[in-house]
């Protein structure tokens, strides 16, 4: 079985935040559970150096936008170090295999017949002396009113041209655009319409989108689809392989999903692998992103796909919707924002791993407190979790004759973690993820109550081969739940893999583990619930809000 695992492309013009963390880690899991179950897997992303908002920053600190994409790309591969993402291939836009993949993607498309030259207006800010890529065009959604860019409406979705806002200005100058004659490669994407709607009736009978992104795409459908522009006026990107165009670059939204196929290129290449058996009708795949980033993975990557001739449709699409913070809108721009690299300085990486997933805004927004962090994290991994193993195995340090015995396991425990693997990898692979990290602490709340009412710390004296039984249950427990949990808490995991002596991971019940450690430490420290405080002063102290 082979699993493609295709993570959004941050964008390298500003530090990841929480926003960014939890839309990214779902596929983490996936790409480790698969992995356990023994499946080929190939997990890709990278960094967007190409895109306008780099260029942008750039300009406003008068710095070269490698400079700027150099620096982000750093910041992000170290915050996925720390958070153990265990990308195959995490590369960046601006390689030279990326632009060569693109170009060909470019070429094929237009060998194919579905690019085409059309004249067109294009927003020029006589102030800048420049035409405007669209995202340096801002001004009013025409749908929804909010603020927006020329591309999209992050408040509605809808995917815009610049030329549809109300009250545009340039966002380099503030001064207003006008409109000029120019001529540019168009996409023929209503030529896909039909292959798209049935894509879309797949995957809604099989439940492999979720909600938003079939509410979205249907939106998309049903409007029509309709042909957008292919190049652009960038200072940087990826040069247009066409004769006469050869001054424009590919612009982003066909440029940027193209990374997907890029990077596993890349890996190919550098691995001497075949990377057809990721990119065929057989593949299984999951993209995994913010609901912002839906129309371009079910609407343009496919139609993409089609029109070079490829049938690696995407199969399962992990959109999350957004987090808030301290019940606000995320806001970068005022520094309301948890920012990754200072996260991870201060906390375990299990801790923030758990909260993202556990608190998923995988139906509805989602909001992070720092109160309600920090007593997750004393409350659910350390008083639940940390507490159950750290009393089981403890104890029976005091124990000097105990001995691990794989034939003293309750019948009744074990058959229900036998079906915990199969339910949680079910919940795993329909990428209902929290549903899958609350069946495995509902069970360690319920091996936390077996403890207590079996008291070993009584029975050791009064029957110790009942005693036993229940720390030999306890520890077969503690097992298996360091190979469940790896996908989703993957460094106290391996903490107990040590210990134990655990043989490497897979899906499937552990009956006995190797030996026991002879001086256990805690797999979670408890945080001062003083920190709150101090972090929530910190927040607003350095935001720039009403």
């Amino acid at each position: 079985m082979a699993v493609l695992i295709a993570g959004a492309w941050p964008y390298a013009n500003g530090d990841l935040h929480l926003g960014h963390l939890s839309s990214l880690i779902p596929g983490d899991c996936l790409a480790r559970y698969f992995r356990q179950k023994g499946a080929k897997v190939l997990y890709v992303s990278g960094s967007d150096c190409n895109g306008t908002p780099i260029t942008i920053r750039a300009k406003q600190e008068a710095v070269s936008p490698k400079t700027i994409a150099d620096r982000y790309h750093d910041s992000f591969q170290r915050c996925f170090e720390k958070l153990g993402f265990t990308y195959d291939c995490y590369t960046r836009t601006d390689t030279l295999i990326h632009h060569r993949v693109v170009q060909d993607i470019f070429r094929s498309l237009y060998d194919n017949g579905y690019i085409y030259h059309k004249k067109t207006k294009q927003m020029y800010c006589l102030h800048c002396t420049q035409f405007l890529p669209d995202r340096y065009v801002e001004g009013s959604c025409p749908h929804c009113g909010a603020h927006a860019r020329g591309d999209q409406c992050d408040a509605c979705s809808t995917i815009l041209d610049p030329m549809d806002l109300e009250d545009p200005a340039c966002k380099l100058c503030g001064h207003k655009p006008e409109l000029r004659e120019v001529e540019h490669l168009y996409f023929a994407l209503s030529k896909f319409q039909l292959e798209l709607e049935q894509q879309y009736q797949r995957a809604k009978k099989n439940n492999d989108w979720r909600e938003n992104a079939l509410k979205l795409t249907r939106r998309y459908l049903d409007e029509g689809l309709q042909d957008r522009a292919v190049t652009r006026d960038l200072p940087v990107g990826v040069t247009v392989p066409i004769k006469g165009f050869e001054d424009k670059k590919v612009y982003v939204w066909i440029e940027a999903v193209s990374g997907y196929y890029s990077a596993s290129v890349r890996w190919g290449e550098e691995h001497h692998q075949d990377i057809s058996e990721f990119w065929n009708e057989q593949t299984v795949s999951y993209y995994v992103q913010g609901k912002d980033n839906v129309p371009f993975h079910t609407i343009i990557w496919p139609a993409i796909l089609i029109g070079v001739g490829k049938k690696a449709l995407p199969t399962h699409l992990v959109s999350n919707e957004y987090v808030t913070l301290e019940h606000k809108k995320l806001s970068t721009s005022r520094n309301w924002a948890v920012w990754a690299p200072d996260i991870l300085e201060h906390y375990d990486p299990d801790s923030i791993r758990y909260f993202l997933l556990i608190n998923a805004p995988e139906t509805h927004d989602a909001d992070f407190s720092w109160k309600a962090f920090i007593e997750s994290h004393n409350g659910e991994l350390l008083g639940a979790y940390g507490n159950f193993v750290n009393r089981t195995l403890k104890f029976i340090e005091k124990l000097p004759d105990f001995n691990v015995a794989s034939n003293q396991v309750d019948p009744q425990i074990f058959r229900t973690t036998v079906a915990l693997y199969e339910k949680v990898g079910g919940l795993i692979e329909s990428a209902h993820l929290k549903a899958a990290l609350s069946e495995i602490f509902s069970w360690i709340r319920r091996l936390n109550k077996y403890f207590d009412e079996r008291k070993p710390w009584q029975t050791v004296n009064t029957n110790q081969a009942s005693a036993y039984t229940t720390l030999n249950t306890c520890v077969f427990s503690i097992a298996n739940l360091a190979q469940i949990l790896a996908p989703f808490l993957p460094f106290s995991s391996r903490k107990l893999a040590d210990a134990l002596h655990l043989a490497p991971f897979k899906w499937e019940v552990i009956h006995c583990p190797g030996k026991l450690p002879k001086d256990f430490e805690p797999l979670f420290a408890r945080i001062d619930p003083a920190q709150i405080q101090v972090e929530h002063e910190r927040l607003t102290k350095n935001a720039n809000v009403e």
